[in-house]
């Protein structure tokens, strides 16, 4: 299964989809239905999961969930086509009692789900709050969390000598060249073809500069790819990379799904990817006849005086629907799936009760003293600016389309460089950036 996940894009993407749905309470008007009501009756929980529905892993849950909750009966619908068909479904009353919240608009939550609380009550306890957030009132916690870096091969580092960890760009193609000279694998594997793994370096914006404002500081830069950027840090590594011949020889068959077995297995040595990716190469690597344990996660490199951070951000929030007839029931699942399934630690996810311990899968970069920091939201006003001048530049920061050219020019199948291309990509931003002011 490809999750194909930018860690907090749901803070960078101010993506929101106008609905027109029965707004007013739900369950049949019965004031004993509240989310502070006795825990049971029948609740559906919809999903985008649905490998945990085939292959039993909710069942389970489910199972232990009632050892504490005896009255509740769950039951599970996993979606494949998740974002595209929960934005139909809820156009009627009939969505479930639990669903993953898909990109309605925040202001659009009292209409669609229970509220929780206020988010002040829950800031000592969940992380990723503000994504589900609206007007100091919170309509959902995240199923867990993604941290931004890259995905690598711990064994093929030690064979080529790398001893320690890349924490900036010169250091970084020392480590690939050493990769290259010392072993028979692939450096770094862009995934051009697939194209959306072109994408995932994106999600590191802010944690190179420390700035959790980074979309906003983005916005209202008039060149941000210059150096000491973000953008400049993201987008040199990867040109970089390619210039050096450091990654694969024929970018245009590259296939995702092997790469995960060739990664597991040793044929490639790293990927910038979120830690989504993390159990799947482990998986990969198991199935090749290798071991998981060769699998690490590292924090991109880049530093801010001597210190290294990570962007996470939470995958979808879990919310009640409105219109559930057990919203008790709803609420005490998602409470207990969060905190007491394990979810996150199988999942090798960041769990957002902020006293959880990281996944061993992550454990490299608690023992490298990387830091984890979270994107602010934007402030009243501004939420869509980053994506409004993306837009009228058409430059693809969620695609691939730019850094696949980026790649063209890097490897000398476009012409120009990388100096020639990031002033292109300046005037552009520049331009609309004025544009959308107007």
């Amino acid at each position: 299964m490809a999750r194909k996940a930018l860690a907090g894009i749901g803070l960078l993407a101010a993506a929101g989809i106008v609905l027109s749905g029965c707004a007013g309470g739900g369950g049949g008007g019965d004031a004993d239905n509240t989310i502070d009501g006795e825990v049971q009756g029948e609740i559906k929980v919809i999903t985008w999961r649905t490998d945990l529905v085939e292959d039993g892993t909710f069942e389970q849950y489910a199972a232990a969930f009632n050892e504490e909750y005896p009255d509740v009966t769950v039951t599970f619908e996993g979606i494949t086509d998740y974002a595209g068909e929960m934005l139909t479904r809820m156009s009627t009353t009939n969505y479930g009692d639990v669903i993953g919240i898909p990109a309605i608009q925040p202001d659009q939550y009292e209409q669609f789900l229970e509220p929780l609380g206020q988010t002040a009550d829950f800031e000592d306890t969940y992380r990723f709050l503000p994504a589900a957030s609206f007007d100091g009132t919170q309509y959902g916690i995240a199923f867990g969390g993604n941290a931004n870096g890259v995905v690598y091969n711990k064994r093929v580092f030690e064979e080529a000598g790398v001893t320690t960890l890349p924490t900036s760009e010169a250091e970084w193609l020392a480590a690939l060249q050493q990769v290259a000279d010392n072993t028979d694998a692939i450096p770094l594997y862009t995934n051009y073809k697939d194209g959306w793994p072109l994408t995932q370096s994106f999600g590191n914006l802010g944690g190179i500069t420390n700035d959790p404002d980074a979309p906003i500081t983005m916005a209202e830069d008039p060149a941000p790819w210059t150096e000491g950027t973000d953008m400049y840090a993201i987008d040199s590594l990867l040109y970089e990379s390619v210039a050096a011949g450091l990654t694969e020889p024929d970018p245009l068959t590259t296939n995702w799904e092997q790469s995960k077995v060739d990664l597991g297995t040793g044929k490639i040595a790293a990927m910038t990817l979120g830690s989504w990716a993390i159990s799947q190469m482990q998986d990969a690597a198991e199935t090749g006849g290798a071991s998981a344990d060769d699998i690490g996660f590292m924090a991109f490199p880049a530093s801010v005086d001597g210190a290294q951070y990570a962007v996470i951000g939470g995958d979808y929030n879990l919310a009640v629907s409105k219109h559930s007839t057990a919203k008790a029931a709803a609420w005490a699942w998602i409470q207990w799936v969060v905190e007491h399934s394990g979810y996150t630690e199988a999942q090798g996810m960041v769990s957002p009760v902020i006293d959880a311990e990281l996944p061993s899968t992550l454990a490299g970069l608690s023992d490298a003293g990387v830091e984890l920091m979270e994107i602010n939201p934007a402030p009243a006003g501004k939420e869509g600016l980053i994506n409004e001048i993306a837009d009228d530049s058409q430059i693809d920061l969620y695609g691939p389309l730019y850094r696949q050219k980026l790649v063209d020019i890097a490897r000398g199948a476009a012409d120009g460089d990388k100096a020639s291309y990031f002033a292109e990509l300046n005037e552009r931003w520049a331009a609309s950036a004025a544009n959308v002011a107007d």
